[in-house]
């Protein structure tokens, strides 16, 4: 009896230890930071990360081999999917005191275990996300000079028929990386004004693509002798919305940089809402003008705008795009490898990863060994895999990290903030109401029905109604993805699912709604929280399941790689063997032990 009662205490105890939150000293939110950046450029950083993907990484290959003309379309539902996600990161943004991310969101709301998976999963991201634009970048720089480096390099390599990897290694692209990881190791950044520069000259190229692809187009592009509008049917237009999703990630770049903002809780909602837009109208415009001008079936999916323009005779205008694209991409290169090493930063910072990636350079102040080590990796990445499968990776890792900071702002909005946390009084953006009711509490009206969760504390009672939630939109979606014959059911059985799953996920969101949250003026909040959160949720898995099972696969060897660490002994996990022992939440539990919280920095 004892041995079973020590069981379940030690049980409970490491549970509680996969959930404890991140708490933000005092010194986080007090630190002097120059509020230096206005709505433009937070706009102009917005786009500067998710401008070069869509339009020159994206949109050849959905289109050509996913949605055809429809491609529009499947960028218009990526972004409603997007904007679902982004407001989350809004809310977080001038809610989380300090420069942060999806990680640093999900470890204050959700808990460690959670952050260390959004970790991960944005070091994924950002690997596989720059190792293909720095393929197109390669390509691009290749056709001004007449395809003439690729000759070279087959001539003398040779071409390689090995799946998933390229038919020849990309020395061009792996340089790129290298070059920009040794610039950043030295201390060069991206300052404001470089990006304001290469994001208007992209912003003229983007215009000229759009005018001039209008004036070329030939409307019986589209027609049923070409194909049709939607080749692929509804299908073929999801899957290109899931793979689109990438080309919206990056908007969590402008939450990440609140703190630096003139007027943060007015400027990042705003700033995220037109970059959104402008990102969506410029992606949807320039897919249309590009099936518009040319048959889908014509385009090459990695030079598609050059490409496009070459075939109508326009090898002046192919070469304008290049210059673009180029200049595009360099910003978005250039952000991923000052990033990246930041986030592994942050996470060694907190514990949850080795300690030798906080080492930073003491004359240049940057995250030498981060930029070395995750430089090289990505290189080899483009290097070696082939364009294709760079493509069918990238999104999976970003609809996953929106999710789960939309179940975050359920659980921030809902439970009461700790005492010691700085999401309550300190926060420097908005304060609560002094008079709202207490989280996690019913709603006056339905105080009646306080019975119904029976012994849950209401803590409890809410995480469980959210687990509910997820669970029953995973059934739901695969349900509606696979159908019963994919799954091997009964036609009654999979209508007893689809109801049952349909039924489970509005119980579970109407009780969610009935609980009190917490309210805060004068500053910007998701509206009709936990409504908006769920579709969010509901949308994103909806979106994965429609990925290939190269996207499941590559998620779960990179998860894998986090649980194994580098040791010989098996047993030694980066996680469950190294973080949840060396966070700094866990020595701040230990007597005599003080914490310090490590910061994400991003560089604009």
């Amino acid at each position: 009896m004892a041995h079973e009662l020590s069981s379940t205490t030690s049980l409970s105890h490491f549970c509680q230890k996969l959930n404890r939150l991140k708490t933000l000293e005092d010194s986080t939110t007090k630190r002097s930071l120059r509020h230096h950046l206005t709505m433009l450029d937070l706009i102009l950083l917005g786009m500067g990360t998710t401008g070069s993907v869509g339009l020159y990484v994206l949109v050849g290959t959905v289109a050509k081999e996913m949605a055809g003309p429809a491609v529009l379309v499947s960028f218009s539902m990526a972004a409603v999917a997007s904007l679902l996600g982004v407001l989350s990161y809004a809310e977080f943004g001038v809610r989380v005191p300090g420069r942060g991310s999806a990680y640093l969101f999900t470890y204050v709301s959700m808990g460690e275990l959670w952050a260390f998976l959004v970790g991960w999963n944005t070091i994924l991201g950002y690997l596989i996300g720059g190792a293909a634009v720095a393929q197109v970048w390669s390509s691009y720089v290749d056709a001004i000079f007449s395809h003439r480096i690729r000759s070279f390099t087959m001539a003398h390599v040779g071409i390689w028929q090995v799946p998933f990897l390229a038919q020849y290694p990309d020395f061009l692209a792996a340089g790129v990386i290298l070059l920009a990881s040794a610039l950043v190791s030295y201390g060069v950044g991206v300052s404001s004004w470089l990006n304001r520069t290469f994001s208007a000259i992209n912003l003229v190229v983007i215009l000229f693509i759009i005018i001039l692809g209008f004036v070329l187009a030939r409307p019986h592009n589209w027609s049923t002798e070409e194909g049709g509008f939607a080749p692929f049917g509804f299908s073929g237009i999801i899957d290109g919305a899931a793979t689109c999703f990438f080309a919206f990630q990056g908007f969590g770049a402008i939450a990440a940089s609140s703190m630096e903002a003139q007027n943060p809780k007015q400027a990042v909602p705003m700033a995220i809402a037109i970059s959104l837009g402008l990102a969506a109208g410029t992606n949807i415009l320039v897919s249309a003008a590009l099936t518009f001008m040319v048959p889908w079936r014509s385009l090459d999916p990695d030079l598609a705008l050059t490409d496009a323009f070459n075939q109508r005779g326009y090898s002046w205008a192919g070469f304008i795009v290049a210059a673009g694209a180029i200049c595009a991409m360099n910003t978005f290169l250039l952000r991923t490898v000052i990033f990246l090493p930041r986030m592994v930063h942050a996470m060694a910072a907190d514990g949850l990863f080795f300690q030798v990636f906080t080492y930073m350079h003491p004359q240049t102040l940057v995250p030498i060994v981060g930029i070395m080590v995750f430089g090289v990796l990505m290189a080899f990445l483009a290097l070696l895999l082939d364009f294709k499968a760079l493509v069918q990776f990238m999104s999976i890792s970003a609809l996953l990290n929106h999710t789960i900071v939309a179940t975050s702002i359920i659980m921030l909005r809902i439970h009461k903030s700790p005492p010691s946390s700085s999401l309550g009084s300190v926060s420097p953006v908005g304060t609560e109401q002094a008079s709202a009711p207490e989280p996690r509490q019913l709603r006056p009206a339905l105080r009646p029905y306080r019975s119904f969760p029976g012994g849950y504390r209401p803590g409890a009672a809410v995480a469980w109604a959210l687990g509910v939630l997820v669970a029953s939109a995973i059934t739901l979606d695969c349900m509606l993805v696979f159908g019963g014959s994919a799954l091997h059911l009964p036609p009654w059985g999979h209508t007893l699912l689809l109801l049952l799953s349909s039924v489970m996920f509005l119980l579970s969101l109407r009780f969610l709604g009935a609980h009190q949250q917490q309210r805060r003026e004068n500053a910007f909040q998701v509206p009709m929280v936990p409504l908006t959160p769920a579709l969010s949720i509901l949308l994103n898995v909806f979106l994965m399941l429609h990925l290939s099972y190269l996207n499941w696969l590559s998620l779960s060897i990179w998860l894998l790689i986090g649980e194994w660490g580098p040791g010989q002994d098996p047993r030694l996990v980066v996680y469950f063997g190294y973080g949840i022992w060396h966070s700094k939440e866990n020595q701040r539990q230990l007597p005599g032990l003080t914490a310090t919280c490590g910061g994400l920095e991003e560089t604009v």
